[in-house]
């Protein structure tokens, strides 16, 4: 029987779980598959077997490989026999134990069949294994006894504090990165193109916000997708509430949130490998073991071994190629012990700050969550560095009592942070706002609007020229302001959009509800996990599949049978054919199907070299031939 036949066969007895993971882990389209019988195809498929391949390690390849060589027509070889045959090739370690946890690994992708201790490897995967060598890729031989590379070099213990320096500036860099990243996302929510990557004003945004280059955006945001701080919602990137959580955490905290993620996302081999190497040179030396262990790895490998030594530099894991003290410590699974010795690099956070008479704000070092969240809902981050400036205006504080704060909430928590008093000028600036707070109010019509049904806001302000100056705007003509009396403006978009976009362009605005009461609001857009656009192919396959199969329905039953000698004829596959006579009984013949039609079969009988036309309705089974 032809691998499609077995293979589909056993698809249609896996449950949908397994039958989910499987099409997973292979990762084709789903597009026009129909029933098991294409199912399979599309697991043999030579460009679908090449794939998987490509991603496999060294040992299960020479496993498949020496399995394959050593099939014969209807045997099958054991574990014991592919063993002694890589032994006989030169691999220094295989035992039957040893090849058959390979083997499970590859009956799990569906490259091959085991049952008891017989690898049975499927037809498209051997012949492709076998070309391998015409492909510039090793052979049977090459796979079993391709010595291992030497192992990495050592980092001198001269060169250790250099390299702590220079990553703990890197750590400190990236976090920083990352933290203005998010609170930009919080601001306002990044759009991602159809074809990939962050739309280019909001790239802009983001770099200016996070003081990084243009290019530099997707790395991070990739490093903060990775650690779960951030997710896509439809076409949009959103902080995730596991984000807004990590921005209270001490930098020490944030460093190993985003490390440990990254540490996760290793393939298994590797992560191993670095935890047994965790004071050894990274470099050639890796890339020459990856490229030993992922033979055909190609691109695809070259990508994952890139991004994830970029990402390790990026966050001071390493440096130069050399593990850092905490990246050491991080790689042997020491987590709390790598946060501590990065703490310990990283400058200290601190409480208390600077106040100008200018109305700018300078932290001699890091701030402490607590007190850089609440400095930012009242001031705007002008630099953010070691010593970072922040600029409190008219604006930022309006955004403060939109919030809740009040004027001697302001005073109070700037006065308990301020190395130099609060300057006149800041509390002129403080208390006049806090008089002017309201002086306009935007709210939510309620009730309709016959002259303007598109209307779904309002303006209101006792102060015609403030509401004159308000509609002439040209920062906020993407509203569709309309002056309807002096006191009274309305607007086509809600509330809270009209409200932050007139308070950002610095008008005394305050929001208000249907009583006429002012209401806090504040700025911040998060989401629990990213929400899929549309159903997943993968189980609205499975569940397409279950409906078409038989379930002792006799039509269902037939529409099997027809499928499988398909197949059969196709491949020109050779079956043990069982047919039940008019008396009851059975009889098996060794057939070569040729052609269906009619409701009949014609094949030729293998043992009496003669063609026969069978009854479909006459057909109780099919089997390999014997």
């Amino acid at each position: 029987m032809s691998s499609v036949l077995a293979l589909a066969s056993r698809l249609r007895g896996m449950s949908n779980t397994e039958l989910v993971e499987a099409v997973r882990r292979r990762g084709f389209s789903t597009t026009g598959i129909k029933d098991f019988f294409d199912l399979a195809e599309a697991f043999l498929a030579e460009a679908s077997v090449q794939q998987t391949l490509s991603r496999l390690e060294r040992p299960t390849l020479a496993v498949l490989a020496a399995a394959g060589s050593l099939a014969v027509e209807g045997t099958a070889p054991s574990t014991a026999d592919v063993a002694s045959q890589l032994r006989s090739l030169g691999a220094r370690t295989a035992s039957p134990e040893s090849v058959a946890a390979r083997a499970a690994e590859c009956a799990e992708l569906l490259l091959a069949a085991v049952e008891g201790d017989v690898i049975t490897v499927y037809d498209s995967v051997r012949e492709k294994l076998a070309a391998w060598p015409s492909l510039g890729l090793p052979g049977e031989a090459e796979l079993a006894s391709a010595p291992q590379p030497a192992s990495l070099g050592s980092v001198p213990d001269t060169d250790r504090r250099f390299v702590d320096r220079l990553a703990a500036d890197r750590a400190f860099a990236t976090t920083t990165a990352i933290t203005e990243l998010l609170t930009g996302l919080e601001h306002e929510p990044a759009r991602e193109l159809s074809r990939g990557g962050i739309a280019l004003p909001d790239s802009k945004r983001l770099a200016s916000a996070m003081s990084v280059d243009l290019d530099a955006v997707p790395v991070h945001l990739a490093v903060a997708d990775r650690a779960a701080l951030v997710a896509r919602e439809g076409n949009t990137w959103m902080v995730t509430e596991a984000g807004a959580s990590w921005l209270l955490q001490p930098s020490s905290t944030r460093w190993v949130l985003l490390s440990a993620a990254w540490l996760d996302a290793l393939p298994g081999d590797i992560r191993h490998l670095l935890s047994e190497r965790t004071r050894s040179l990274w470099g050639s030396g890796l890339r020459g073991y990856i490229d030993w262990l992922y033979p055909a790895g190609g691109d695809w490998m070259d990508e994952r071994v890139s991004a994830g030594t970029v990402h390790a530099e990026l966050l001071g894991i390493t440096a130069n190629n050399a593990p850092s003290s905490p990246g050491s410590l991080l790689l042997a699974g020491k987590t709390d012990a790598a946060a501590s010795s990065m703490a310990a690099l990283l400058p200290p956070e601190v409480e208390q700050v600077y106040l100008q008479h200018d109305l700018s704000v300078v932290a001699p070092g890091p701030l402490t969550p607590e007190v850089d969240a609440r400095l930012r809902s009242l001031a705007d981050v002008e630099n953010r560095s070691l010593a970072s400036t922040y600029r409190i205006s008219a604006s930022s504080l309006n955004r403060a009592m939109a919030a809740g704060e009040s004027a001697e909430s302001l005073l109070e928590f700037l006065g308990g942070i301020s190395l130099t008093g609060i300057p006149q000028p800041l509390d002129y600036l403080i208390a006049e706002t806090a008089q002017r707070y309201g002086l306009v109010r935007a709210g939510e019509l309620h009730d309709t609007v016959i002259a303007h049904p598109a209307a779904r806001s309002y303006l209101r302000s006792d102060d015609a020229d403030l509401l004159s100056a308000i509609a002439v705007d040209q920062s906020l003509s993407a509203l569709g302001l309309i002056r309807v009396s002096s006191s009274r403006i309305l607007a086509r978009c809600d509330r809270d959009v009209l409200f932050w976009a007139v308070s950002e362009a610095r008008y005394p605005v305050a929001a208000e509800d249907a009583d006429g009461s002012i209401v806090s609001l504040r700025r911040h857009h998060s989401t629990r996990v990213a929400v899929a656009s549309a159903p997943d192919p993968v189980d609205a396959l499975i569940e397409r599949l279950r409906l078409g199969e038989s379930d002792g329905d006799d039509e269902n039953d037939q529409a099997w049978l027809v499928r499988q000698l398909e197949v059969a004829i196709r491949s020109k596959a050779a079956l043990t054919v069982t047919i039940t006579m008019p008396n009851g009984t059975d009889v098996d013949y060794q057939l070569e199907p040729t052609s269906l039609g009619g409701g009949r079969l014609r094949a030729r009988d293998r043992k009496s070299a003669i063609e026969r036309t069978l009854p479909l309705s006459s057909i109780s089974g099919i089997a390999p031939a014997l």
